[in-house]
C-alpha cells in the first residue's frame, strides 16, 4: 500500500487479489463488512452501515435506537470502475450539512489480471473544509484514517 499527501489531496493505492468485481462489490456494498468500528459519528450503539449503490444514493450509519447518521452521498456509480462519494464531515467530527464545505472520494478499480485489482483511492477537495482544512487532510492520510481502512478492505477481500 502507497499514501501520498499533496496540498489539498489524500491518494492511497492497494492491490489486492480478486477480480474487479469483486473488489468493487467489497468496497461499495460490502463495506459494512470493512469500514473500522470505531470510524463512527453515530449517536447510539451501531446496529448498521448502509451503502445505497445508485447515484444518490448514501451512506449511513443506523443505530439500534433508530437513529440514522448520513454522512456521505454517491456521486457517481460506476460498477465495477468507479466510485465517487461525498466526505460530509466537518472539522469538528460532527455532519456537515452544507455541500460546499465537504470533499470528496473517488475510488478506481483497475484489473491487473484476472484475479488482481489495483484499488486506487483520491480524498479531494480537502481544502473545501474551511480554516484547519489541513486537521481533516492529516487524519485521513494517516495510517490510522484511510490506510487502517484500506488495509482492513483488502483483509476482507481475501478472506
Amino acid at each position: 500500500m502507497t499514501t501520498q499527501v499533496s496540498e489539498t489531496t489524500v491518494r492511497t493505492t492497494i492491490t489486492v487479489e480478486a477480480p474487479i468485481e469483486r473488489a468493487f462489490e467489497v468496497f461499495t456494498t460490502g463495506m459494512p463488512s470493512w469500514w473500522p468500528p470505531d470510524h463512527h459519528l453515530l449517536d447510539g450503539e451501531l446496529a448498521e452501515m448502509v451503502f445505497e449503490p445508485r447515484v444518490g444514493g448514501h451512506v449511513y450509519d443506523r443505530a439500534t435506537n433508530g437513529n440514522e447518521c448520513h454522512w456521505s452521498r454517491v456521486l457517481t456509480y460506476d460498477p465495477p470502475n468507479r466510485v465517487v462519494f461525498s466526505w460530509d464531515i466537518a472539522l469538528n467530527w460532527q455532519i456537515e450539512t452544507d455541500p460546499a464545505r465537504t470533499s470528496e472520494i473517488e475510488v478506481r478499480f483497475i484489473p491487473e489480471g484476472d484475479d488482481r485489482t489495483r484499488v486506487e483511492l483520491e480524498h479531494r477537495n480537502l481544502d473545501r473544509h474551511g480554516d484547519g482544512w489541513e486537521a481533516m487532510r492529516d487524519a485521513v492520510g494517516s495510517p490510522d484514517g484511510w490506510g487502517i481502512g484500506l488495509q482492513r478492505f483488502a483483509d476482507r477481500v481475501k478472506a
